[in-house]
């Protein structure tokens, strides 16, 4: 694939985007990311009824899968001549473009929404990136991106447009699925979390002629490819708040819609108070620290387990482990009984 210059998507593109693409991306990011581990919980498993597959990328690089695509990204930019890069996010990806971006020394422009997680703040700027707040709606964003496109003249990295990204992103799910295979199991799905779609269309593609289902979960506060399935194509909704900060995107993106709306088995929607069980469930049951935005795809993986996946092999991704240190405080504050009760309920 040429570089991506631009969120502008055509049916070349789309068609460009095959299992071959992520086959090729997994080879470019040999020994510049860490293959995380798939971790089993025998207390998970116990509760929810099903085989449950954890994809750790809660310990990936930047904290998040997100590092995945941003390399391959900025790593065809630098390759064009690219002066520096813009990206807006949520979080996650824009602290991944600027690791990226470092690593090819290129300067960095990053538009976030004005309450941002300051953890997250923190790590951009760590990373070398320049921040700029815009509103808290993706449209804020974009357009406080394209003025710093005209001002500086740098190449826009799309979190959810971009086939780099895309194709990126898809490296983690085929691992989780080549992890799998290795221990003589074949996932009968895998559960990703929805934001601007990059994760889900990703999926999609590493599950293709694998037969595992792909299910997206996104939080009930921010249903955007449900509501995108409904209308026919990409909408903006109406987003309510929602714990999971890296889930927030009020659109699903052009690409990733194209993609996911012809490959997801189906959609899952989940509460609030679903999202802060499953990070507690994670915690205690397996052991590991993630965001809310991967609490949201085992919430779904959990939901799905209790009806069509009882007894199935479940593959997860956990998608960040970027958490504030409050969140994280009031987990452990809460008494063992509430893990149970969530998983329950």
């Amino acid at each position: 694939m040429p570089a991506h210059r631009s969120g502008g998507i055509t049916g070349a593109t789309l068609a460009r985007l095959t299992r071959a693409n992520v086959d090729r991306a997994q080879l470019r990011l040999t020994g510049k990311v860490l293959r995380t581990p798939v971790i089993r919980s025998d207390q998970l498993d116990a509760s929810s009824g099903a085989r449950l597959w954890l994809k750790a990328e809660s310990l990936q690089r930047g904290g998040s899968f997100k590092v995945r695509g941003a390399l391959l990204a900025v790593e065809a930019l630098a390759a064009h001549g690219s002066l520096g890069v813009i990206a807006q996010s949520t979080g996650n990806h824009a602290i991944a473009v600027a690791l990226a971006a470092r690593t090819h020394k290129l300067p960095t422009f990053i538009v976030l929404p004005c309450d941002a997680p300051p953890s997250k703040v923190r790590r951009i700027k760590e990373a070398g990136g320049h921040i700029t707040f815009a509103g808290t709606t993706l449209a804020d964003r974009v357009v406080a991106v394209e003025e710093l496109r005209r001002l500086h003249g740098y190449d826009v990295i799309d979190p959810y447009d971009n086939p780099h990204v895309v194709a990126g992103q898809a490296t983690a799910t085929a691992e989780l699925l080549a992890q799998a295979a290795s221990e003589g199991v074949r996932l009968d799905s895998v559960v990703v979390p929805i934001g601007g779609g990059s994760a889900l269309a990703g999926a999609c593609l590493a599950a293709s002629g694998h037969g595992a289902a792909v299910i997206g979960a996104e939080p009930e506060a921010v249903p955007a490819f449900t509501e995108a399935l409904r209308a026919g194509g990409p909408v903006t909704v109406q987003a309510r708040p929602t714990i999971a900060d890296g889930l927030r995107p009020d659109r699903i993106g052009a690409l990733p819609y194209l993609i996911a709306s012809r490959a997801t088995s189906c959609v899952l929607t989940v509460p609030e108070e679903d999202i802060y069980a499953a990070m507690r469930a994670a915690l205690i049951g397996a052991r590991l620290l993630v965001e809310p935005a991967a609490a949201t795809a085992l919430a779904g993986a959990l939901k799905y387990a209790s009806g069509p996946g009882r007894n199935t092999d479940i593959g997860v991704l956990l998608s960040g482990g970027n958490v504030e240190q409050r969140l994280v405080a009031d987990l452990l504050a809460e008494p063992d009984s509430s893990f149970r009760e969530g998983l329950a309920s």
